[in-house]
Protein backbone atom coordinates (compact mmCIF):
# COMPACT_ATOMS: atom_id res chain seq x y z
CA UNK A 1 0.00 0.00 0.00
CA UNK A 2 1.46 3.49 -0.88
CA UNK A 3 1.14 5.71 2.33
CA UNK A 4 2.35 8.90 3.14
CA UNK A 5 3.35 10.92 6.49
CA UNK A 6 3.35 14.52 6.86
CA UNK A 7 5.08 15.82 9.45
CA UNK A 8 3.73 19.63 10.40
CA UNK A 9 7.37 21.10 11.48
CA UNK A 10 5.92 24.86 11.04
CA UNK A 11 1.93 23.42 10.97
CA UNK A 12 0.05 23.22 8.03
CA UNK A 13 -1.65 25.39 6.03
CA UNK A 14 -3.67 24.42 2.20
CA UNK A 15 -0.69 26.44 0.53
CA UNK A 16 1.98 24.70 2.52
CA UNK A 17 0.31 21.08 1.53
CA UNK A 18 0.42 22.36 -2.04
CA UNK A 19 4.05 23.06 -2.08
CA UNK A 20 4.85 19.66 -0.28
CA UNK A 21 3.01 17.87 -3.41
CA UNK A 22 4.50 19.60 -5.98
CA UNK A 23 8.49 19.38 -4.31
CA UNK A 24 7.17 15.96 -3.88
CA UNK A 25 7.12 15.45 -7.74
CA UNK A 26 3.61 16.38 -8.96
CA UNK A 27 3.42 18.53 -11.97
CA UNK A 28 2.48 22.02 -11.06
CA UNK A 29 0.78 22.48 -15.02
CA UNK A 30 -1.00 19.48 -14.48
CA UNK A 31 -2.39 20.29 -11.74
CA UNK A 32 -3.18 23.43 -12.53
CA UNK A 33 -4.90 22.39 -15.77
CA UNK A 34 -7.05 19.57 -13.59
CA UNK A 35 -8.14 22.63 -11.54
CA UNK A 36 -9.29 24.37 -14.10
CA UNK A 37 -12.82 22.30 -14.30
CA UNK A 38 -13.07 24.36 -11.19
CA UNK A 39 -15.53 27.44 -12.35
CA UNK A 40 -13.47 30.46 -10.95
CA UNK A 41 -12.24 32.14 -13.93
CA UNK A 42 -8.61 32.47 -14.43
CA UNK A 43 -6.04 32.06 -12.12
CA UNK A 44 -2.41 30.99 -11.69
CA UNK A 45 -0.59 28.92 -9.14
CA UNK A 46 3.34 29.48 -9.07
CA UNK A 47 6.33 27.88 -7.23
CA UNK A 48 9.70 29.34 -6.60
CA UNK A 49 12.58 27.54 -4.88
CA UNK A 50 13.89 29.08 -1.06
CA UNK A 51 14.78 28.18 2.24
CA UNK A 52 13.14 27.63 5.88
CA UNK A 53 16.19 28.00 8.27
CA UNK A 54 18.44 25.18 6.92
CA UNK A 55 15.64 23.47 4.78
CA UNK A 56 15.18 24.00 1.06
CA UNK A 57 11.39 23.61 -0.42
CA UNK A 58 8.90 25.00 -2.66
CA UNK A 59 6.73 28.12 -1.65
CA UNK A 60 3.64 28.02 -3.91
CA UNK A 61 1.81 31.22 -4.17
CA UNK A 62 -2.28 30.57 -6.37
CA UNK A 63 -3.10 33.85 -7.69
CA UNK A 64 -6.37 34.40 -8.79
CA UNK A 65 -8.18 36.94 -11.58
CA UNK A 66 -11.53 38.61 -10.69
CA UNK A 67 -12.68 35.05 -9.00
CA UNK A 68 -16.26 34.84 -7.91
CA UNK A 69 -16.26 35.40 -3.61
CA UNK A 70 -17.99 32.61 -1.57
CA UNK A 71 -20.34 33.73 1.27
CA UNK A 72 -21.13 30.42 2.50
CA UNK A 73 -19.30 26.82 2.03
CA UNK A 74 -22.47 25.41 0.38
CA UNK A 75 -22.03 27.84 -2.33
CA UNK A 76 -18.18 26.24 -2.34
CA UNK A 77 -19.60 23.07 -2.87
CA UNK A 78 -22.02 24.07 -5.36
CA UNK A 79 -19.11 25.28 -7.57
CA UNK A 80 -17.31 22.06 -6.68
CA UNK A 81 -20.14 19.86 -8.25
CA UNK A 82 -20.08 21.99 -11.34
CA UNK A 83 -16.17 20.75 -12.14
CA UNK A 84 -14.86 17.94 -13.95
CA UNK A 85 -12.87 16.45 -11.88
CA UNK A 86 -12.79 13.02 -9.63
CA UNK A 87 -15.27 11.66 -8.49
CA UNK A 88 -13.13 10.13 -5.40
CA UNK A 89 -11.69 13.69 -5.36
CA UNK A 90 -14.64 15.68 -5.13
CA UNK A 91 -16.03 13.55 -2.57
CA UNK A 92 -13.15 14.31 -0.31
CA UNK A 93 -12.96 17.48 -0.88
CA UNK A 94 -16.91 17.99 -0.42
CA UNK A 95 -16.32 16.03 2.97
CA UNK A 96 -13.10 18.27 3.86
CA UNK A 97 -15.20 21.34 2.81
CA UNK A 98 -18.14 20.21 5.38
CA UNK A 99 -15.95 19.76 7.86
CA UNK A 100 -15.13 23.48 7.41
CA UNK A 101 -18.73 24.54 7.56
CA UNK A 102 -19.23 22.59 10.51
CA UNK A 103 -16.17 24.70 12.34
CA UNK A 104 -17.25 27.78 10.82
CA UNK A 105 -20.76 26.98 12.65
CA UNK A 106 -19.16 26.11 16.10
CA UNK A 107 -17.10 29.27 15.75
CA UNK A 108 -19.95 31.66 14.89
CA UNK A 109 -21.92 30.26 17.97
CA UNK A 110 -24.02 27.31 15.96
CA UNK A 111 -24.93 29.33 13.29
CA UNK A 112 -25.42 27.16 10.11
CA UNK A 113 -24.46 28.64 6.69
CA UNK A 114 -22.13 31.28 7.97
CA UNK A 115 -20.44 33.56 6.38
CA UNK A 116 -17.14 33.38 5.03
CA UNK A 117 -14.72 36.35 5.60
CA UNK A 118 -10.82 35.06 5.01
CA UNK A 119 -12.14 31.56 3.85
CA UNK A 120 -14.67 33.07 1.18
CA UNK A 121 -12.08 33.48 -1.31
CA UNK A 122 -11.57 31.35 -4.24
CA UNK A 123 -7.92 30.64 -2.95
CA UNK A 124 -9.33 28.27 -0.53
CA UNK A 125 -11.27 26.07 -2.34
CA UNK A 126 -7.75 25.59 -5.13
CA UNK A 127 -5.98 24.59 -1.76
CA UNK A 128 -8.48 22.18 -0.59
CA UNK A 129 -9.48 21.07 -3.85
CA UNK A 130 -5.59 20.69 -5.47
CA UNK A 131 -4.03 19.44 -2.09
CA UNK A 132 -6.67 16.63 -2.41
CA UNK A 133 -6.11 16.31 -6.13
CA UNK A 134 -2.34 16.32 -5.72
CA UNK A 135 -2.37 13.93 -3.26
CA UNK A 136 -4.26 10.97 -5.90
CA UNK A 137 -1.81 11.85 -8.57
CA UNK A 138 0.92 11.34 -5.79
CA UNK A 139 -1.17 7.99 -5.70
CA UNK A 140 -1.55 7.74 -1.91
CA UNK A 141 -3.98 5.27 -0.63
CA UNK A 142 -3.24 6.72 2.89
CA UNK A 143 -1.99 9.04 4.78
CA UNK A 144 -0.89 10.10 8.00
CA UNK A 145 -0.04 12.85 10.17
CA UNK A 146 1.97 14.09 13.22
CA UNK A 147 0.32 16.23 16.03
CA UNK A 148 -0.26 19.95 15.08
CA UNK A 149 1.54 22.70 16.38
CA UNK A 150 -0.82 24.85 17.98
CA UNK A 151 0.86 28.02 17.25
CA UNK A 152 0.86 31.07 19.64
CA UNK A 153 0.03 34.30 20.18
CA UNK A 154 -2.09 36.76 18.53
CA UNK A 155 -2.44 37.27 14.67
CA UNK A 156 -4.66 39.88 12.67
CA UNK A 157 -7.60 38.78 10.90
CA UNK A 158 -11.29 40.06 9.21
CA UNK A 159 -12.81 39.50 12.40
CA UNK A 160 -9.73 41.58 14.26
CA UNK A 161 -7.33 40.47 16.79
CA UNK A 162 -7.18 36.26 17.02
CA UNK A 163 -5.37 34.32 19.07
CA UNK A 164 -3.40 30.92 17.84
CA UNK A 165 -5.01 28.80 16.42
CA UNK A 166 -7.74 30.29 15.53
CA UNK A 167 -11.92 29.29 16.78
CA UNK A 168 -12.08 27.27 13.34
CA UNK A 169 -9.44 25.68 13.33
CA UNK A 170 -9.71 24.95 16.93
CA UNK A 171 -13.20 23.83 16.32
CA UNK A 172 -11.56 21.32 13.56
CA UNK A 173 -8.93 19.80 15.86
CA UNK A 174 -11.14 19.23 18.86
CA UNK A 175 -13.95 17.70 16.20
CA UNK A 176 -11.41 15.41 14.86
CA UNK A 177 -9.65 14.62 18.40
CA UNK A 178 -6.36 15.73 16.81
CA UNK A 179 -2.82 15.71 19.02
CA UNK A 180 -1.55 19.49 19.06
CA UNK A 181 1.88 20.23 20.47
CA UNK A 182 3.31 23.55 21.51
CA UNK A 183 4.70 25.69 19.06
CA UNK A 184 8.71 24.41 18.39
CA UNK A 185 11.27 25.77 20.91
CA UNK A 186 7.92 27.02 22.84
CA UNK A 187 8.22 30.15 20.67
CA UNK A 188 5.66 32.87 21.95
CA UNK A 189 5.12 34.23 19.42
CA UNK A 190 4.66 31.82 16.29
CA UNK A 191 1.56 33.47 15.57
CA UNK A 192 -0.99 31.05 13.46
CA UNK A 193 0.47 27.36 12.63
CA UNK A 194 -2.46 25.67 11.85
CA UNK A 195 -5.18 27.25 9.35
CA UNK A 196 -8.84 26.14 9.24
CA UNK A 197 -8.25 24.99 5.54
CA UNK A 198 -5.19 22.95 6.58
CA UNK A 199 -7.16 21.92 9.70
CA UNK A 200 -9.81 21.32 7.54
CA UNK A 201 -7.53 19.08 5.30
CA UNK A 202 -5.39 17.11 7.15
CA UNK A 203 -8.36 16.52 10.11
CA UNK A 204 -10.69 14.39 6.59
CA UNK A 205 -7.78 12.50 5.18
CA UNK A 206 -5.18 11.96 7.80
CA UNK A 207 -4.81 9.37 10.92
CA UNK A 208 -2.80 10.75 13.33
CA UNK A 209 0.15 8.29 13.83
CA UNK A 210 3.54 7.77 12.50
CA UNK A 211 3.46 4.27 9.67
CA UNK A 212 6.78 2.14 8.95
CA UNK A 213 7.50 2.78 5.40
CA UNK A 214 9.50 2.99 3.25
CA UNK A 215 10.53 6.13 1.86
CA UNK A 216 10.19 6.59 -2.50
CA UNK A 217 9.60 10.51 -2.87
CA UNK A 218 9.85 13.30 -0.84
CA UNK A 219 9.26 17.11 -0.57
CA UNK A 220 8.44 20.17 1.47
CA UNK A 221 6.24 22.99 1.42
CA UNK A 222 7.60 26.09 2.98
CA UNK A 223 5.48 28.72 5.26
CA UNK A 224 5.02 32.24 4.01
CA UNK A 225 7.27 33.55 7.29
CA UNK A 226 10.82 32.33 7.82
CA UNK A 227 11.04 32.26 12.06
CA UNK A 228 14.74 31.74 13.74
CA UNK A 229 13.77 29.17 15.59
CA UNK A 230 12.22 26.56 13.65
CA UNK A 231 12.20 25.44 10.19
CA UNK A 232 8.82 26.94 8.91
CA UNK A 233 8.34 23.87 7.00
CA UNK A 234 5.66 20.94 5.95
CA UNK A 235 7.52 17.76 4.99
CA UNK A 236 5.73 14.72 3.10
CA UNK A 237 7.23 11.57 2.76
CA UNK A 238 5.79 8.98 0.08
CA UNK A 239 6.72 5.20 0.29
CA UNK A 240 5.50 1.56 0.63
CA UNK A 241 4.33 0.44 4.12
CA UNK A 242 6.25 -2.14 5.92
CA UNK A 243 3.22 -3.52 8.09
CA UNK A 244 0.42 -4.61 7.36
CA UNK A 245 -2.53 -1.80 7.91
CA UNK A 246 -5.44 -3.52 8.59
CA UNK A 247 -4.32 -5.29 11.51
CA UNK A 248 -4.38 -2.81 15.23
CA UNK A 249 -4.10 -3.95 18.45
CA UNK A 250 -7.36 -3.43 20.68
CA UNK A 251 -8.69 -3.38 24.58
CA UNK A 252 -11.63 -6.24 25.17
CA UNK A 253 -13.13 -5.17 27.98
CA UNK A 254 -16.15 -6.90 29.19
CA UNK A 255 -18.46 -7.54 32.37
CA UNK A 256 -21.42 -9.79 33.07
CA UNK A 257 -24.36 -8.19 34.95
CA UNK A 258 -27.86 -9.56 36.36
CA UNK A 259 -29.16 -6.84 38.04
CA UNK A 260 -29.87 -3.58 35.92
CA UNK A 261 -32.88 -2.41 34.38
CA UNK A 262 -32.60 -3.45 30.59
CA UNK A 263 -33.10 0.05 29.97
CA UNK A 264 -29.85 1.01 31.03
CA UNK A 265 -27.54 -0.39 28.75
CA UNK A 266 -28.17 1.26 25.57
CA UNK A 267 -27.09 5.07 27.61
CA UNK A 268 -24.22 2.72 28.91
CA UNK A 269 -23.47 1.95 24.99
CA UNK A 270 -24.13 5.41 23.76
CA UNK A 271 -21.84 6.92 26.15
CA UNK A 272 -19.11 4.54 25.22
CA UNK A 273 -19.42 5.20 21.53
CA UNK A 274 -19.35 8.93 22.29
CA UNK A 275 -16.04 7.93 24.28
CA UNK A 276 -14.50 6.35 21.35
CA UNK A 277 -14.94 2.79 21.36
CA UNK A 278 -14.54 1.11 18.27
CA UNK A 279 -17.85 -1.08 18.70
CA UNK A 280 -19.76 -2.18 21.92
CA UNK A 281 -22.59 -5.45 21.95
CA UNK A 282 -24.82 -7.39 24.71
CA UNK A 283 -24.99 -10.35 25.41
CA UNK A 284 -27.71 -12.67 26.49
CA UNK A 285 -25.89 -15.08 28.77
CA UNK A 286 -26.30 -17.49 32.04
CA UNK A 287 -24.88 -16.71 35.18
CA UNK A 288 -24.81 -18.21 38.16
CA UNK A 289 -27.40 -20.85 39.88
CA UNK A 290 -29.46 -20.32 36.21
CA UNK A 291 -29.96 -16.42 36.45
CA UNK A 292 -30.29 -14.72 33.22
CA UNK A 293 -27.80 -12.09 32.57
CA UNK A 294 -26.41 -9.64 29.85
CA UNK A 295 -22.68 -9.59 28.87
CA UNK A 296 -21.56 -6.13 27.66
CA UNK A 297 -18.59 -6.19 25.41
CA UNK A 298 -16.57 -3.03 24.51
CA UNK A 299 -13.36 -2.26 22.03
CA UNK A 300 -11.89 0.41 22.59
CA UNK A 301 -7.92 1.54 21.75
CA UNK A 302 -5.63 0.82 24.35
CA UNK A 303 -5.63 5.09 24.98
CA UNK A 304 -9.18 4.75 26.11
CA UNK A 305 -8.81 1.54 28.17
CA UNK A 306 -9.24 3.17 31.73
CA UNK A 307 -11.14 5.85 30.90
CA UNK A 308 -14.08 2.91 29.82
CA UNK A 309 -13.38 0.81 32.41
CA UNK A 310 -14.44 3.65 34.68
CA UNK A 311 -17.45 4.67 32.76
CA UNK A 312 -18.70 1.15 32.87
CA UNK A 313 -18.21 0.88 36.77
CA UNK A 314 -20.48 3.91 37.13
CA UNK A 315 -23.10 3.59 34.20
CA UNK A 316 -23.68 -0.22 35.14
CA UNK A 317 -24.51 -1.82 38.29
CA UNK A 318 -21.55 -4.40 37.96
CA UNK A 319 -18.32 -4.28 40.39
CA UNK A 320 -15.59 -5.41 38.01
CA UNK A 321 -14.45 -5.33 34.28
CA UNK A 322 -12.61 -7.70 32.69
CA UNK A 323 -9.66 -6.59 30.07
CA UNK A 324 -7.56 -8.62 27.72
CA UNK A 325 -5.66 -7.67 24.44
CA UNK A 326 -6.92 -8.34 21.06
CA UNK A 327 -5.85 -7.93 17.54
CA UNK A 328 -8.33 -7.16 15.23
CA UNK A 329 -7.72 -6.68 11.06
CA UNK A 330 -9.66 -4.04 9.20
CA UNK A 331 -10.37 -3.32 5.81
CA UNK A 332 -9.99 1.07 5.31
CA UNK A 333 -13.12 2.60 5.36
CA UNK A 334 -14.48 6.00 4.58
CA UNK A 335 -17.76 7.87 4.99
CA UNK A 336 -18.91 10.05 1.58
CA UNK A 337 -21.51 12.29 0.71
CA UNK A 338 -22.83 12.03 -2.86
CA UNK A 339 -25.75 12.96 -5.03
CA UNK A 340 -28.12 10.23 -5.94
CA UNK A 341 -31.43 10.62 -8.01
CA UNK A 342 -33.17 10.90 -4.74
CA UNK A 343 -30.69 13.58 -2.72
CA UNK A 344 -27.82 13.56 -1.02
CA UNK A 345 -26.60 10.30 0.83
CA UNK A 346 -23.85 9.35 3.08
CA UNK A 347 -22.28 6.04 1.80
CA UNK A 348 -19.75 4.26 3.76
CA UNK A 349 -16.54 3.23 1.48
CA UNK A 350 -15.11 -0.29 2.09
CA UNK A 351 -11.42 -0.39 0.92
CA UNK A 352 -8.81 -2.80 1.03
CA UNK A 353 -5.40 -2.78 -0.53
CA UNK A 354 -5.81 0.64 -2.19
CA UNK A 355 -9.19 -0.70 -3.72
CA UNK A 356 -12.96 0.47 -3.36
CA UNK A 357 -14.61 -2.70 -2.33
CA UNK A 358 -17.97 -2.30 -1.60
CA UNK A 359 -20.38 0.71 -0.74
CA UNK A 360 -22.77 0.99 1.89
CA UNK A 361 -26.14 3.15 2.49
CA UNK A 362 -25.58 5.01 5.66
CA UNK A 363 -28.82 4.82 7.81
CA UNK A 364 -29.95 8.11 8.79
CA UNK A 365 -29.30 9.46 5.44
CA UNK A 366 -31.32 7.17 3.63
CA UNK A 367 -34.45 7.57 6.58
CA UNK A 368 -34.22 10.68 5.97
CA UNK A 369 -34.28 10.93 2.19
CA UNK A 370 -37.55 8.06 3.35
CA UNK A 371 -39.29 10.43 5.40
CA UNK A 372 -38.93 13.54 2.78
CA UNK A 373 -39.84 11.23 -0.34
CA UNK A 374 -42.61 8.73 0.93
CA UNK A 375 -40.22 6.21 -0.73
CA UNK A 376 -40.19 2.95 1.11
CA UNK A 377 -36.76 2.79 3.03
CA UNK A 378 -35.54 -0.54 1.66
CA UNK A 379 -36.06 1.09 -1.83
CA UNK A 380 -33.97 3.68 -0.67
CA UNK A 381 -31.61 1.63 0.14
CA UNK A 382 -31.54 -0.22 -3.04
CA UNK A 383 -31.06 3.41 -5.29
CA UNK A 384 -28.65 4.77 -2.84
CA UNK A 385 -26.76 1.68 -2.64
CA UNK A 386 -26.40 0.88 -7.02
CA UNK A 387 -25.70 4.52 -7.65
CA UNK A 388 -23.04 5.02 -5.21
CA UNK A 389 -21.32 1.52 -7.07
CA UNK A 390 -21.54 3.48 -10.43
CA UNK A 391 -19.80 6.38 -8.73
CA UNK A 392 -16.94 5.15 -6.53
CA UNK A 393 -16.44 2.08 -7.69
CA UNK A 394 -15.43 2.03 -11.21
CA UNK A 395 -12.23 3.02 -10.29
CA UNK A 396 -11.05 0.36 -8.72
CA UNK A 397 -13.24 -2.15 -10.98
CA UNK A 398 -10.46 -0.75 -13.83
CA UNK A 399 -7.75 -2.17 -11.76
CA UNK A 400 -8.80 -5.37 -10.59
CA UNK A 401 -9.39 -5.68 -14.71
CA UNK A 402 -5.81 -4.41 -15.61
Amino acid sequence: MKVAYLQCVGGVSGDMLLGAIVDAGVSLEELRSSLESLPLGNFSISQRRARRGGVAGALVSVNVDASPRFDTVAAMIAALEESALPEPVTARSRAALERLAEAEADAHDGQSGAHLHELGTADTLIDVVGAILGLDMLGVERLYCSPLPTGSGVFHSEHGPLAAPSPAATAILRMAGAPTVPPPGGAADAGEMVTPTGAAIVATLAEFDQPAMTISQSGCGLGARDPAAYPNILALRVGEALEPLGASTLSLLETNIDDMSAETFPYAAELLFELGARDVWLTPIQMKKGRPGTMLSALVDPGLESQAAALILRETSTLGVRVRQTHRYEADRSVVAIETSLGRASVKVKRLDGLDLSVSPEYESCRRIARETGAPLQDVYRVVESEAAAKLLARSQDKRDA
